[in-house]
């Protein structure tokens, strides 16, 4: 018997001990966070799927995987032999969760979950749908007796994000955050987002795969700003730190002691999306409670002049990197020795030559040929292909520099690319580039504009299953919002200074995928009679591959595009390169002509 299979049966001798019928298992943390530490993957552990996004539900015979479109591919392979079931979000067939618990249950019997790994709205949402098949939600933590070599928490210590870098002070941003908790009438503020956390109080760390946060929470009132983090991670000189920025700061479990204690005339702003319902119930009942979207998401999400110009740098160090390792790739790609994985050392590699490279921002994406149509595949050893001179090849990348957050995708050919690889790709360039150059009133969502990117495929009956964009931090999660670019609605308006991606795709699945992707900082255009209008600006520099390209379906317009980025792209990068580099980088970003 497989271990998933071995585990599945522990877990069900618990619940047949606790008298509950299902149990519900996410993929995340207390923090709501994307990338979490191994202590609590959870859902990991119990099924061999790893994807980012995830769900599992179990019953006494059976099981299922909720998951979206980017991972149906990966959730085939990993779940294959489990006995746990592929349920397809997204598809008119699959039910959800909650539906799907209703039908295999009878009324009066009990779902359970850890209420630690479920945010306040999330569990809000499944216990009034579970009431109306009189089914009961109960909080119990079932993982905790089954999971016996589970791994420890981190202690490594946090560092400082120097002003230089932030551009703003603890002092300052508390200031400005005192301010919005008045907005709200709120006299406490309880905080559970490891990276508004390290935002607010500019600290960063290593808890994490990918994102430098740290494992904390926080409560900030009109008086007090106070971390909840393990005293390991502190030390003398942080400790002197924080006093600096009167910030006081107490063991990570007493938060639970701290919100028991707070005064009942006191009102409590939390962020019911972020919160988890084990912190919540801790709240005392008669404090008047303002369930709203975290201030410091929002403030945190439109970057300072300092940061902006850090992003800005991080770029041109990026781009250099990716010269450099796209180069090698074209050379070595004929010795059949480049593999997947090789391409995910190559470009750790390049990055970590330049200045101020911390890491990656998140694991690299490396699809050959079949593998690109998996929209968040990662190579491992069994998946591992090595590449040949023939079909393309997906790579999305980013780094982390004190400087800034990078992510950007490019698709390369390997050999002489099919008509339908280049219709494919040049769709995909024509989405990118409308998205590129828009231009939009003020107040205008992400999903107002997310037809841009993927009219020139609907007019061909073509779609891909994500958003198209997604917002970017500053030194920090790869994947931050508010802000998005999606179909789905999202009341959050794009304002100047927020940071997103510019991403469409296309996936033949069995066969290939194509996507291109850049950074763009939403700024200011002009000032009309009809109000204040915004645009894009291009932060990524690096070229679009221009042998995919058939140049007969752009417009001269398009054309122009093209043209005018690669020019900037050349002449920003560069100064930075050796001859030979230059040379490379020249014929890359050639003017193209119909």
């Amino acid at each position: 018997m497989n271990k998933v299979k071995e585990r599945l049966e522990a877990l069900r001798a618990e619940m047949k001990k606790n008298g509950v019928s299902a149990y519900v298992i996410p993929g995340t943390d207390p923090h709501a966070s994307e990338y979490i530490a191994d202590y609590w993957k959870e859902r990991v552990w119990i099924s061999g799927f790893n994807g980012s996004a995830g769900v599992v539900a179990i019953t006494m015979d059976k099981a299922g995987l909720w998951t979206d479109s980017r991972y149906f591919l990966q959730g085939a392979e990993q779940l294959h032999g489990t006995g746990i079931e592929l349920m397809k979000q997204g598809l008119p067939q699959t039910p959800e969760i909650v539906s799907w618990l209703a039908s295999e249950l009878k009324a009066g019997e009990k779902v359970a979950v850890n209420p630690q790994m479920f945010s306040l709205d999330t569990y809000t949402t499944m216990k009034t749908k579970l009431d109306m098949s009189r089914i009961d939600l109960v909080s119990i933590d079932l993982i905790q007796n089954i999971w016996k070599d589970r791994p420890a928490l981190p202690k490594k210590p946090f560092f400082v994000f120097d002003i230089k870098y932030s551009g703003k002070s603890t002092i300052e941003k508390l200031t400005i955050l005192r301010d919005e908790m008045k907005k709200n009438h709120a006299d406490v503020f309880v905080m559970s987002a490891l990276d508004d956390i390290a935002w607010l109080f500019n600290i960063r760390g290593n808890d994490v795969s990918f994102n430098p946060v740290v494992i904390a929470y926080a409560l900030v009132d009109m008086q007090k700003a106070t971390l909840f983090i393990d005293p390991d991670k502190v030390g003398e000189e942080n400790k002197k730190y924080l006093d600096s920025q009167n910030v006081s700061y107490e063991p990570y479990e007493d938060i639970y002691k701290a919100l028991a204690q707070i005064g009942e005339e006191k009102s409590v702003l939390v962020d019911g999306a972020k919160l988890n319902r084990s912190l919540f119930e801790t709240i005392p009942m008669v404090c008047p409670i303002r369930n709203t979207m975290s201030p410091v998401f929002k403030l945190k999400s439109i970057k300072n002049e300092v940061e902006i110009e850090g992003i800005r740098r991080a770029m041109i160090k990026d781009g250099v990197a990716l010269t450099r390792f796209f180069r090698w790739l074209e050379e070595n790609v004929k010795t059949g020795k480049v593999t997947e994985i090789t391409i995910e050392e190559k470009l750790r590699s390049f990055r970590s030559e330049e200045e101020n490279f911390v890491g990656e921002s998140f694991n690299t994406i490396a699809g050959y040929a079949a593998h690109g149509a998996i929209v968040h595949y990662s190579a491992t050893s069994e998946s591992n292909v090595t590449l040949k001179q023939e079909n393309i090849v997906l790579i999305d990348s980013g780094a982390q520099y004190l400087d800034g957050t990078t992510d950007i995708t490019r698709t390369f050919p390997l050999g002489t690319p099919t008509i339908a690889q280049k219709t494919d790709y040049t769709l995909v360039l024509k989405g990118h580039i409308a998205i590129d150059q828009a231009i939009f009133p003020a107040g205008t969502r992400g999903s107002q504009i997310d037809i841009l990117a993927r009219k020139p495929m609907w007019n061909r009956r073509l779609n891909y299953g994500h958003g198209t964009g997604h917002g970017v931090g500053h030194f920090l999660n790869v994947h931050e919002g508010p802000q998005s670019i999606r179909m789905d609605e999202n009341s959050t308006t794009l304002q100047p200074g927020m940071i997103l991606s510019n991403e469409p795709g296309l996936y033949r699945a069995e066969k290939y995928g194509i996507r291109i992707e850049n950074l763009v900082l939403v700024v200011e255009d002009k000032v009309t009679e009809f109000g204040q209008f915004l645009k894009f600006e291009t932060l990524t520099l690096f070229p679009i591959n221009q042998d995919l390209i058939d140049a007969e379906m752009l417009s001269d317009e398009e054309i122009k595009w093209l043209n005018s980025y690669h020019s900037r792209v050349y002449d920003t990068l560069s100064p930075g390169l050796e001859l030979e580099e230059r040379e490379w980088l020249a014929a890359e970003c050639r003017p193209i002509k119909k």
